[in-house]
């Protein structure tokens, strides 16, 4: 009776994890919404009042290798509560910025936090969750995330019609002293170790410097900024990658799990990864110009129809996972690449105007194929590394997403500025969609090949 009670707070737990999960996926897209509120009330241009979402993304991104390799040398559950802490607070000085040199500043500290959330999330679901249904707790995540995504500007209109954008950040506070308390009651400590090696933090900070200087030129790309310095920045990023990968295989446990893609089954799983959000980015980005400018729909139209592909995924999610309990989740994630490939064909054949409901559909189906994709990859890519060495692979796979995201941004970013007829430019995007959307389905059905007995739970 004892261990059912514990197991069933243990679960308790995961509310912790998702209050939080949520928080950091709105506060992208409540942000997005608000940027035309916040460039007229700080007088600012457009492009300046971008950096208020920049900076967050990129903070994330410098740090989540890091964190991660915190997590798994001391403790994901102290990493988690500090990364709370620290983005609860730094929500507070959002709402309390009285300049925007204040604001930018808080948001990048609120990227700090939500980058050690981020970073020891899937460790934590890991910890929680039996091996035997591992796969729910993963549905879960992708679930959250996919109705946060969903309903994030519809949260955001609602705040704004009836307050000041200062309780888009607000609403934060309450939601992480939950979540702070529910997780210092609940989360679970990490496994005992016999030897815990050493922190390298040389390798954190040339981390922070190829990460922030790669990500940084490649959004630079997109947002058409400087070609010279994004280059230059580019390239002296790669330089000093290539030393900070060098001094990777010299560690025991290095900060960028490096021995991990010595395991054939990890490395197929953090290429299906890359490209399978390669594919979904590039379709999201560049859907919107054709519903607006080809079919002629309102903004809020517009958004309405890219509402059911999220909610799609959240439905589909948890359905796959417990699809995956007994069938092979490597095979599962490649049929779900599939469906989203004939999801995507099918939008690029609407005809010249397609009634909204003829559009509404085929975004299910992409959302159907990446709900059937994303949970069963994730549970192949967390199975194929060591309890241990969770943080550090989970962190790999919050880094692969963002990769995959930035390539794609980039890519649509190139096609538009070498394609003039913006129709034909869409059509360019949605068939390079399809292409790596392609090559995620063979990746995660390649990895299925000499581990089938590996892949079930």
């Amino acid at each position: 009776m004892q261990s059912i009670k514990f197991s069933y707070r243990k679960y308790i737990a995961v509310i912790a994890l998702q209050i939080v999960m949520v928080m950091t996926v709105l506060d992208v897209t409540l942000v997005n919404v608000a940027l035309p509120v916040l460039a007229d009330n700080f007088h600012i241009s457009s492009s300046t009042v971008v950096w208020i979402v920049t900076i967050y993304q990129l903070i994330i991104t410098m740090l989540l290798l890091p964190v991660s390799s915190i997590g798994d040398l001391h403790s994901y559950k102290r990493t988690f509560l500090i990364g709370v802490v620290v983005f609860t607070s730094a929500s507070a000085l959002c709402a309390l910025s009285s300049n925007f040199t204040m604001l930018v500043v808080s948001r990048a500290v609120q990227g700090v936090g939500a980058a050690c959330v981020m970073g020891v999330n899937i460790a934590l679901v890991r910890l929680i969750y039996p091996r035997e249904i591992l796969g729910r707790g993963m549905a879960v995540n992708a679930m959250c995330i996919a109705i946060a995504t969903a309903a994030g500007p519809t949260i955001a209109g609602a705040i704004l019609s009836v307050a000041t954008w200062h309780w888009l950040f607000l609403i934060n506070v309450p939601l992480g002293i939950t979540a702070f308390f529910i997780g210092w009651k609940l989360l679970p400590q990490n496994p005992a170790v016999d030897h815990k090696p050493r922190f390298d933090r040389v390798s954190a900070v040339e981390n922070m410097i190829v990460f922030g200087l790669i990500f940084y030129a490649l959004g630079n790309f997109t947002r058409k900024g400087d070609v010279v310095l994004s280059g230059v920045l580019l390239i002296i990023g790669l330089f000093i990658g290539y030393f900070y990968v060098r001094r990777q295989f010299k560690h025991e446990q290095p900060l960028l799990p490096v021995d991990l893609f010595n395991n054939s089954m990890y490395t197929m799983s953090i290429m299906t990864s890359v490209c399978s959000f390669m594919a979904q980015n590039i379709t999201m980005i560049a859907l919107p110009f054709i519903y607006l400018n080809s079919y002629h729909f309102s903004t809020i139209t517009t958004g309405l129809l890219m509402t059911p592909w999220p909610l799609a995924t959240m439905i589909v999610s948890p359905i796959a996972a417990r699809f995956v309990e007994r069938h092979n989740p490597g095979v599962t994630a490649a049929v779900g690449m599939g469906v989203f490939v004939v999801g995507v064909l099918l939008l690029l054949y609407t005809g010249s105007s397609p009634a909204e409901w003829n559009i509404a559909w085929r975004m299910a189906i992409c959302g159907v194929g990446f709900g059937m994709f994303q949970t069963p990859n994730n549970i192949v890519m967390v199975m194929a590394t060591p309890m241990h060495r969770t943080g550090g692979a989970g962190g790999v796979q919050s880094t692969a997403r963002l990769v995959g995201q930035t390539l794609g941004a980039t890519l649509v970013s190139s096609i538009f500025a070498i394609i003039a007829n913006e129709l034909n430019a869409v059509h360019f995007c949605l068939y390079f969609s399809i292409g790596f959307a392609l090559c995620a389905g063979v990746f995660s059905y390649t990895r299925t090949l000499g581990h089938k007995s590996e892949l079930h739970l």
